[in-house]
């Protein structure tokens, strides 16, 4: 046995010598498991965690948001919302409390049950499934938010997709707010770390993470890759994220082209009290 966990150990230990470096965005360790059912329960219990907004923001915070949203859409009681990348229903359940109607859709299994137990009292749906495979056309929604940075994780050409999909989920006139990181905040240093913990978001098991980023200067866009070591049996899984950089020019024309108008323009939340705020760009623009 002991000399099995050797032998993974060093396997895993070339593996990390061997990898491809530099390595490219949306090909080198892109496999967060977002649809697994293990890996959902955890990253659910990191979306409920107050102590930290790495996951989902603070339930103050997100109530700040949608004050502040419900005029940028044009929302009020009796309308529907259409939350893209739902998570666990956190922003639902504050849009339901006002009488707006929300229909939700998400990756992940365990945020999707939650979502459904927690807003049942309410005029919400949630669907498990993939954005970018989502078929909403037709439903008339007067309004969609995509937040979070969520956007930027896929390909563009899979993002400029998704928009489209959204418009053909609105009605004429319905508001699509989408809130990307801001491009002069982008991370673009190359960086790497490690440490070493038990339990959390990688599992119940004691583990060495080493990790690294990369930015890629070509394709203006970061990818991020976890080496995580299980010190029990010697295994490693490796999961990786790459995230896109935009300007406020790319948004606005990948807007226009999927049927957009010119967006209204607030950064860093119009000086919203949020933690992070000064990172973020939001834009509202209307289905034309």
């Amino acid at each position: 046995m002991h000399d099995d966990v050797t032998g993974r150990l060093l396997a895993a230990l070339r593996q990390i010598y061997d990898r491809p470096q530099p390595p490219v965005p949306w090909r080198d360790g892109v496999n967060l498991p977002w649809d697994d059912p293990t890996f959902s329960k955890r990253m659910l219990a990191e979306h409920l965690d107050q102590s930290h907004g790495a996951a989902s923001r603070r339930q103050p915070e997100i109530r700040n948001q949608v004050q502040q949203m419900l005029p940028w859409l044009h929302l009020s009681a009796g309308d529907h919302l259409f939350d893209v990348t739902c998570g666990p229903g956190l922003y639902a359940a504050e849009f339901a409390q006002r009488g707006i109607a929300v229909s939700g859709i998400d990756f992940g299994p365990a945020a999707i049950a939650y979502a459904r137990e927690m807003c049942a009292a309410w005029p919400c749906e949630f669907t498990l499934g993939d954005v970018r495979e989502m078929d909403f056309a037709g439903r008339c929604f007067d309004a969609a938010i995509y937040l979070y940075g969520q956007f930027t994780v896929l390909k563009p050409a899979e993002s400029a997709d998704v928009l489209r999909r959204i418009h053909a989920a609105l009605r004429p006139g319905g508001r699509l707010l989408l809130e990307i990181l801001d491009e002069a905040h982008f991370d673009k240093r190359n960086s790497s770390w490690w440490y070493t913990d038990q339990g959390g978001l990688w599992g119940d098991f004691p583990y060495l993470h080493l990790g690294e980023r990369a930015w890629d200067e070509e394709q203006r866009a970061a990818v991020e890759r976890f080496h995580l070591i299980n010190l029990t049996t010697g295994e490693m899984q490796l999961y990786g994220l790459a995230d896109q950089a935009y300007t406020v020019e790319q948004v606005t024309a990948m807007l226009n082209e999927a049927g957009f108008g010119n967006p209204e323009v607030h950064p860093a939340w119009d000086g919203l009290a949020l933690r992070d705020a000064p990172e973020w760009t939001v834009y509202v623009a209307e289905k034309r």
